[in-house]
């Protein structure tokens, strides 16, 4: 099993940056790909960003992409999301995601606020 913890959400006014973190436990994290997901109010949860295994290889969604960078630090056992240039609709509750190889059980954090200010 996989404990993640999300921190460096906020309030923050548009236009300006934050960097979230995920830190794991309990496994090391270069034996899982992960990735970003948020949830508004009243909306589902939706994809933000993956990073592989190694973390060579990103994707991100067209709402965040040019704006959000994923980044993982095996080492550290975190992951990360700078996140540039914000917006009011990216206010949502973001949530770190972990899954191992060969597997479809997804592990959660417990989420992070982040709220922009128009």
């Amino acid at each position: 099993q996989v404990q993640l913890v999300e921190s460096g959400g906020g309030l923050v006014q548009a236009g300006g940056s934050l960097r979230l973190s995920c830190a794991a436990s309990g496994r090391t994290m270069s034996n899982y790909a992960m990735g970003w997901f948020r949830q508004a109010p009243g909306k589902e949860r939706e994809f933000v960003a993956r990073i592989s295994r190694s973390g060579g290889s990103t994707d991100y969604a067209d709402s965040v992409k040019g704006r959000f960078t994923i980044s993982k630090d095996n080492a550290k056992n975190t992951m990360y999301l700078q996140m540039n240039s914000l917006k009011p609709e990216d206010t949502a509750v973001y949530y770190c995601q972990a899954r191992a190889r060969y597997s479809t059980f997804d592990y959660w954090g417990q989420g992070t606020q982040v709220t922009v200010s128009s």
